[in-house]
């Protein structure tokens, strides 16, 4: 199923070649709810799948196929299915792919609504979840072989960019028969594929990276054929399709995903190596730093960069933050991440609001984190802005750090 194209004409090209109309350059909007036929043996023959073709748009639309099609060969999966949103997709594959009694393996610092589904979703419905230290690949290990029928990944993680040896874990979990997802969301196809890793599927919130401008919600999963079509059917049940709309605007952002992403991954690099020296930043989380715990298995299994994701923890705590965050200029202070603008977001007020402290400290998330999604600004004027915003955290919080 691998395209001999590189990323970024891909990134392009794939998935639009059979969706033009009378010789338009771009993938039409199919608006239409329904796609209407005179053979009715025909109409029967699509409606089963055994004939090419749309009928109702909760099941497939032109629109939504060409963004399915364009995901999945940048993937190199061999389907693809999408969601009306990140978590969408999420959802729908842990509930479409696990049954009571049945045992998933993950680790403790997802992103934060994934991390509900785990503790507080999941066991309703009888699922045993196991939550292991990020960092720690021998207790996941371990906890793999008391055995499992699902092994949920995510590399680098949300919020923390912690990076999981996919192809070590996933050989494990392979070993035991378990089906290994991994959310690609930071590190996107362009830096990483995971399914070139041992992966059978991938998931996306392409409400990030993949559109990569704040104005369009979408999911992605990528992966085994058979493994797909088992999500898509529960899709299909619980209504959670990929609007056309949405569809389009993804299909824009992702024409250039490779430019926006070489541009994030060179400056977060230069940002965090800049904030390593400062001295009211205790610690910053990011693999592209030689001294990153993750940093050597993000240098084999990232071939294409580093990410534009990355975090760092103000010494001050929660106060800090509170002080720093204000001051940017050049920074939404939003609940996203991935677009043009450079967005900062404390994992308190975002990605993990709905946790109590108690809950983010046990998932490693200290009170000062700060997560800060660089943009495609020039990298000196963000700087510039950073070094502004520090200074207003006051020196006393250094001091009696």
């Amino acid at each position: 199923m691998n395209d001999a194209r590189r990323p970024g004409t891909l990134s392009i090209w794939a998935g639009e070649e059979r969706s033009r109309i009378e010789g338009a350059t771009q993938v039409p909007v199919v608006h239409s709810v329904a796609h209407g036929y005179d053979d009715l043996d025909h109409w029967r023959d699509v409606s089963l799948g055994d004939a090419e073709g749309h009928v109702y748009a909760r099941y497939t639309n032109p629109t939504v196929d060409a963004f399915e099609e364009k995901i999945r060969v940048l993937e190199g999966g061999e389907a693809a299915s999408a969601f009306a949103s990140g978590m969408a997709a999420i959802h729908t594959t842990l509930f479409a792919l696990l049954a009571p009694g049945e045992r998933v393996v993950s680790i403790k610092d997802t992103y934060g609504g994934t991390s509900r589904i785990f503790m507080n979703h999941l066991p309703k419905f009888g699922v045993d979840c196991v939550l292991c230290d990020t960092a720690d690949h021998d207790q996941i290990e371990a906890r793999i072989d008391e055995g499992l029928d699902l092994l949920y990944l995510e590399s680098p993680t949300n919020p923390t960019c912690k990076v999981l040896d996919i192809e070590r874990l996933a050989a494990r979990a392979a070993a035991k028969g378990a089906t290994v997802v991994v959310d690609n969301t930071f590190a996107t196809p362009i830096n990483q594929r995971p399914l070139t890793l041992g992966a059978d599927l991938v998931i996306h919130s392409a409400t990030k990276y993949l559109g990569g401008h704040a104005d369009a919600l979408g999911g992605a999963l990528v992966g085994d054929a058979e493994l797909v079509r088992t999500v898509t059917d529960f899709r299909e049940i619980n209504g959670a399709a990929l609007y056309p709309e949405a569809a389009y605007m993804l299909l824009r952002g992702m024409k250039t995903l490779q430019i926006r992403i070489e541009r994030q991954n060179a400056s977060a690099l230069k940002i965090a190596r800049w904030l390593r020296d400062h001295p009211k930043v205790a610690r910053v989380f990011y693999p592209g730093l030689e001294d990153d715990p993750g940093h050597e298995i993000a240098v084999r299994q990232s071939p294409g960069g580093f990410g534009g994701m990355l975090s760092f923890e103000l010494h001050g705590d929660f106060e800090a933050v509170k002080r720093f965050a204000p001051a940017l200029k050049l920074a939404h202070r939003a609940a996203n991440l991935g677009a043009v603008e450079t967005i900062v977001a404390p994992p308190r007020t975002g990605s993990h609001v709905e946790l109590t402290a108690e809950e983010r400290a046990a998932l490693g998330i200290p009170e000062g984190l700060v997560r800060y999604s660089t943009g495609i600004e020039d990298v000196e004027d963000l700087i510039l802005d950073l070094d502004a915003a520090l200074a207003q955290v006051p020196d006393r919080f250094v001091a009696t750090t």
